[in-house]
Parts: C-alpha cells; structure tokens; sequence
C-alpha cells in the first residue's frame, strides 16, 4: 500500500506523457476507477494535487485510493477503446458512465438474409455477420456509411425481399 503522498509523488514524476488508461485500487488491492488520459503523468497527478474543486465524490475516490496501475497506448482513441473495455469487465465503483451495457459502435455486415444488410450495431455478437471496429464516434460511423453508400450503393431496408416487390431496396 503506498498512500503515503511521497511514495505516490515519486511514481507520478515518472509517468509518461503519453496516452494511456489508469486503475485505482483501493486497499483491497480492488479496482474502484479506471480513467482515461492524454498524458498520464499530468491526469493522475492532478487527483493528487490540491482538491478544493473536487466533487464529494470524486473527494470520495481520492481519500479511497491506495495504489493505481497503468496501461499506455499509443493513440488516444485505443486509451478510449481500452478505458471502455475494462471498465465493462470490471465494473468499478466510481465509474458510473460506460457501466451500463452501451458500448462503441460497430459496422455490421448482416449475412443472415440471402441479401445482407449493412448498418451500425453495439453489440458484436452474431455469428453470421461480420463486424468492422469498434468505433469511438457513432456520427463518424453513419457518415462513413452513407459515403459507403453512394459509392458502393447496399442494401438499407429491412423488408424482406421476396422477388415480387414493385421497387425494390438495393
């Protein structure tokens, strides 16, 4: 355990300045935070600084943490996709967003019908599709899609095709 603000001075003035994710355990050695930063050295050491900004809860975390960890990444969209990730695996205390089951979205390929349909999903789960990212930015997406689309025209309605439709969807 190594609250003491010295030993926690010291392993800050050494962190990198590069993207990355955080994780502050508590003295359980339990994950109760996981961040996110452009520049670890300057987002962690901000928590240890002087809290009279804090809220009462992030007051809360602070006084709970005994140690923290920290994965770099080389971009901050994978800092992002990691950050997510873990805390949907984890679940920790003070992460109230990104908790609940939204997630990045994907571009699914839905190869289900004999004419597959193509658009933006949160969930990667179906076996008979194939899915492209995760994405950060869902508008990015969909603006991806529609220039997709234009170049490429596919299939974008989700009735079933029978042969006899009076105009069809693709």
């Amino acid at each position: 355990m190594i609250k003491d603000k010295s030993t926690f001075e010291s392993r800050i003035s050494i962190l990198p300045k590069s993207p990355g994710i955080y994780i502050f355990l508590d003295e359980l050695k339990q994950i109760i935070y996981i961040g996110k930063s452009n520049s670890l050295r300057d987002r962690i050491s901000s928590y240890f600084r002087s809290n009279k900004n804090f809220s009462s809860k992030t007051l809360e975390l602070v006084n709970k943490i005994q140690d923290f960890e920290f994965i770099t990444t080389d971009t901050d969209q994978e800092a992002i996709l990691l950050e997510n990730s873990l805390i949907k695996k984890h679940k920790p205390k003070y992460n109230v967003r990104l908790k609940d089951d939204k997630n990045y979205p994907y571009i699914k390929v839905d190869f289900n019908d004999p004419f597959p349909k193509i658009y933006v999903s949160r969930k990667a789960s179906d076996k008979n599709a194939k899915y492209f990212g995760p994405f950060a930015s869902a508008y990015s997406v969909r603006k991806t899609l529609n220039l997709l689309n234009k170049l490429f025209p596919y299939r974008t309605c989700t009735k079933k095709i029978t042969g006899k439709d009076s105009r069809p969807c693709l």
